[in-house]
């Protein structure tokens, strides 16, 4: 017999808010300041690979964005990015650190059919400073039951953050836009997988679908949600 689901755990970037519009702007930005010195291709190529680099290092968010920026320029102009450039990337990456926040269609009227019927929690990585920020613009907080940020989304991180609350995997449901972080390790534990597609998904959180996962569900948008749920637990 299937046990009813009772937690249902959101991603915030993209998920409940717009996010990664924003970092493409950016990109856009600093590629133009380094138009001089290389094609915007390999700009972007280089800046992924950057990215990619220094995961490890700085994490998920704003702050290595900028110094993965930084380091892009370094290397494009063979150490001889002038000081102003580095001054602008400092001075964008800033801005990107306070654009506004807009949450995506529905999300409201969402989370006020969930709220007090399944204990939700919001399950972010990245800055604490800028998701804290995020979430108290958005305007979204008194929605949710608890709020997680972390460094990265794992099945460990996913287990840790069920039992802290209480449930076990099977009784638990984690919804995004991202396959490799929101979706798969959220399946590995044994909870269901709701991915929600965004037309704008960082390249380094595409993975192949686990469409052969029976707990994988995929939805048009955020607000078919409460019909699956209520499908899930009829």
């Amino acid at each position: 017999m299937t046990r009813s689901l009772c937690m249902i755990g959101l991603d915030a970037d993209d998920t409940l808010w717009q996010n990664e519009h924003y970092y493409r702007l950016t990109e856009e930005h600093f590629r133009s300041l380094l138009a001089d010195y290389a094609a915007p291709e390999m700009i972007s190529g280089r800046l992924l690979e950057a990215e990619k680099r220094n995961l490890a290092h700085y994490g998920f968010g704003i702050k290595g964005f900028t110094l993965s920026m930084i380091e892009t320029a370094l290397e494009v102009t063979e150490g001889r990015a002038p000081g102003a450039v580095i001054s602008r990337i400092l001075e964008i990456g800033r801005e990107l650190l306070q654009h506004p926040v807009e949450t995506v269609p529905g999300v409201e009227e969402v989370l006020e059919a969930l709220a007090g019927h399944y204990f939700l929690v919001m399950i972010t990585k990245g800055d604490l400073f800028d998701q804290e920020r995020k979430l108290a613009q958005s305007g979204l907080g008194d929605f949710f039951d608890a709020i997680e940020i972390v460094s990265d989304k794992t099945a460990t991180v996913y287990r840790r953050i069920f039992s802290k609350h209480g449930e076990e995997p099977e009784r638990a449901m984690m919804v995004g836009n991202s396959l490799k972080s929101d979706v798969v390790p959220a399946l590995a534990t044994g909870a269901w997988g709701v991915f929600v597609p965004h037309e704008l998904t960082w390249v380094l959180e595409h993975v192949e679908k686990p469409v052969d996962a029976p707990r994988f569900r995929e939805l048009p948008d955020l607000r078919a949600l409460p019909e699956l749920v209520a499908s899930i637990n009829s």
